[in-house]
């Protein structure tokens, strides 16, 4: 069979082009979220040093803690969860913008241009695929437009719940316009057939178990390490410290330290399982193509210390003695694991899957 033949070229070229186009658009989500946090004034936010000092002076809106301690009632009814220390009660930021008209409205344009990437970036992925007639996660440069394309999804589809987090939004597409600069510049690999290794619909399961394992990770990993700025905020105030106006302007707008430890903790339990099966998945095929179920390849290594990373995780944010800081922690090497995993293992380690190139 003639291979290059075998390659819808028109569809390919159309793809690249879909991929840069999306690129554009999310440029400018990029854009309009910084003028979201700039514009947003800190007027209309429950401030944390007001929740925690107890002084009005700071605070625009009053705030009342009701008897049980757990929560708090502002001008607008808010959720006020108590930090994995258990020491005090704090009443979660808007998100992003702060309240303001300005600052709403750029938001709601991020968004909404966020949602426009998305929908190219997702035609691109799809017609990458059309043009070879396979699924598009065979090489490095195909996983991560992939990635980057599930893990904006995964950030709109928690939008559409009415999940507060908004506050995900400048983070993920800085993160994803970096993700699709390296891949369209480093890790670009022209469309093309697979390799006989990779004819099994074990790629359609496999694979994609683990795209979105790995970018609902992102979106924990995001949340523990705006968990340890938050928290360390907090602890500031709460001993009498003052933070600088960049760190206050910034952190009054994010969810407390609690509400982000608690959101990454379920997130990250949420899609354990999956990645448990990701393995399992990965063991099957690597049964099927190699005759084992398992040869202790760098990939497998790295998943399975990706695995062990996440158990100890959940297991310390179970225990009382590892929650809050020390379990964040344990939550960042775990997901710097899958990092190396994807990254590392591919480019710098030798072994059986190094067959799909980069």
């Amino acid at each position: 069979m003639n291979l290059a033949a075998a390659t819808n070229e028109s569809l390919a070229h159309t793809s690249n082009v879909l991929i840069y186009s999306s690129m554009a658009v999310y440029t400018l989500a990029f854009f309009a979220h910084i003028a979201e946090w700039v514009l947003g004034s800190r007027s209309k936010v429950g401030r944390t040093a007001a929740a925690l000092s107890g002084s009005p002076d700071g605070a625009a809106a009053p705030v009342v803690v009701a008897q049980g301690g757990s929560t708090a009632v502002l001008e607008r009814p808010k959720v006020v969860t108590r930090a994995a220390a258990g020491t005090r009660d704090v009443p979660d930021g808007p998100g992003a913008a702060g309240g303001t008209f300005k600052g709403d409205l750029w938001g709601r344009i991020a968004v909404s241009l966020t949602v426009v990437a998305f929908a190219v970036e997702a035609a691109g992925v799809i017609t990458r695929a059309l043009s070879v007639q396979r699924a598009p996660w065979a090489n490095m440069y195909e996983f991560s437009i992939t990635f980057s394309t599930v893990a904006v999804g995964s950030y709109l589809v928690l939008l559409a719940l009415k999940k507060n987090v908004r506050w995900i939004g400048l983070p993920l597409v800085t993160t994803v316009l970096l993700d699709l600069g390296i891949a369209v510049t480093t890790l670009y690999t022209d469309s093309d057939q697979l390799v006989p290794a990779l004819h099994s619909y074990w790629l359609w399961i496999h694979v994609s178990t683990a795209i979105i394992c790995g970018a609902v990770f992102y979106l924990g990993a995001v949340g523990t390490v705006l968990y340890l700025f938050r928290d360390s905020y907090e602890n500031k105030i709460a001993g009498g410290g003052t933070p600088g106006k960049f760190a206050a302007s910034v952190l009054e707008r994010l969810p407390s330290a609690s509400s982000l430890d608690k959101f990454s903790y379920r997130i990250n339990a949420a899609v354990f399982p999956l990645w448990t099966f990701t393995i399992i998945a990965g063991a099957i095929w690597a049964g099927d193509a190699w005759g084992r179920y398992w040869g202790w390849d760098p990939k497998e290594v790295w998943s399975f210390i990706t695995w062990v990373a996440y158990a100890a995780y959940l297991h310390a944010r179970a225990t009382a003695g590892w929650k809050g800081r020390k379990a964040a922690y344990l939550a960042l090497v775990a997901f710097a694991c899958w990092l190396f995993n994807y990254y590392g293992v591919n480019i710098f380690v030798t072994g059986l899957h190094s067959y799909a190139g980069v």
